[in-house]
């Protein structure tokens, strides 16, 4: 059966596999993220879009843990190409980056949420000159992962998991799952649900699709905090990840990158579309590149269509932003910041994301992301 789920997983998520042993910043030398190495191991394919102008120190970041996989490669590729810089990111939660970030702690923020209008208003004691703006940088599927013995596929639509995850459905072979999965022997075993304990832009995002497609059974306010009653509370995404791998019965919300790193089989999603739809990289970007820009001026936070039914288009996407000063950043850190995320948006840096079990942000709005970082003042 384990060895069924192994190659299940491989099948939608072969490229993140292929990373997941090299996603640390501790990595020896010799490993390569990218497929390309020369002798040594020393410089990847990535490395020639890294302009290491201005750059120099230390540049210190944190938030979102959703992007912490896609942060460890770029990290890595980034310090390779440019001596003497470093980069260091503490991967938390989108709600401690944003906090970080307007007590000026941190040269730019991760978070899975875009900034909210009070928040926008503290960052401008920070931002001397201007404001705190999001920068889509990272996007991707939110897979439902699960760990049900004697169980390889299952499907499961907005209803149901709403349902499931407040406490509404309790028992695995409850009739409503087992109408969305025919012919499948589902156990009369209780289930387990995991979501974050920490403020989350995961959760929101979560929160947001299904406030969208079953707002009818979930009525929370799609927040940061976890808003629903039961379940059982974890650390970050990977911890929510290590306790869904080790759980059986259970079922969580995190990136496909920690599904695919754990060898964790993740739910299809039926949309009300042709098919169910498998949560991977290529099936996030079609619902992301729907997105369209809803902020003004520099900011470029995103509305995304989580009621999406178009062929092949997973709906529980997130975008992560990088959160910077448009203006009035700390001179000992611009230039670091400028260089590490004209890299992120390069090119480059974004095909390493579909290798990573992410999925890349749409040209049209790199685009914009890249002009934006260059008018950084």
């Amino acid at each position: 059966m384990k060895l069924q789920r192994k190659n299940r997983l491989r099948a939608t998520a072969l490229g993140a596999l292929a990373v997941s042993g090299a996603l640390v910043l501790t990595a020896c030398g010799s490993d390569n993220n990218t497929g390309t190495e020369t002798e040594g191991g020393k410089t990847s394919a990535a490395a020639s879009d890294v302009k290491c102008d201005g750059a120099e120190g230390q540049l210190r970041a944190s938030g979102s843990s959703a992007q912490k996989n896609a942060m460890d490669l770029w990290v890595k590729n980034y310090m390779a190409a440019c001596s003497g810089v470093e980069i260091n990111y503490n991967s938390s939660s989108s709600g401690e980056g944003i906090v970080a970030f307007n007590q000026g702690t941190v040269g730019f923020a991760g978070s899975d949420s875009a900034l909210k209008p009070e928040e926008v208003a503290d960052s401008k004691k920070i931002c001397k000159t201007g404001q705190g703006i999001n920068l889509p940088m990272v996007g991707g599927p939110i897979a439902i992962g699960f760990h049900l013995e004697g169980v390889d596929s299952l499907t499961l639509d907005a209803p149901t998991l709403a349902k499931i995850f407040d406490s509404k459905i309790k028992k695995w072979n409850d009739p409503a799952i087992a109408k969305l999965n025919d012919g499948v022997k589902l156990p009369d075993k209780a289930i387990q649900a995991f979501h974050r304990s920490e403020d989350s832009g995961t959760t929101q995002n979560l929160g947001k699709y299904l406030n969208a497609a079953a707002p009818s059974d979930w009525k929370y306010e799609a927040e940061k905090k976890w808003p629903a009653p039961g379940g059982q509370a974890a650390s970050g995404s990977s911890g929510v990840a290590s306790q869904v791998k080790a759980v059986d019965g259970s079922i969580g919300y995190f990136e496909l990158s920690y599904a695919a790193s754990q060898d964790i089989t993740t739910v299809d999603i039926n949309t009300g579309g042709a098919a169910p739809v498998k949560a991977t990289s290529e099936n996030a970007s079609k619902a992301i590149a729907a997105a369209k820009v809803k902020g003004t001026g520099k900011d470029l936070a995103l509305d995304l269509d989580y009621t999406t039914k178009a062929e092949g288009a997973y709906p529980i996407v997130l975008v992560t932003y990088e959160v910077v000063c448009d203006a009035g950043n700390k001179a000992e850190t611009l230039g670091t910041v400028k260089s590490f995320l004209t890299y992120t948006a390069s090119d480059e840096g974004q095909k390493v994301l579909t290798e990573a079990g992410y999925a890349p942000i749409p040209a049209e709005i790199n685009a914009k992301v890249r002009e934006t970082i260059s008018s950084l003042s």
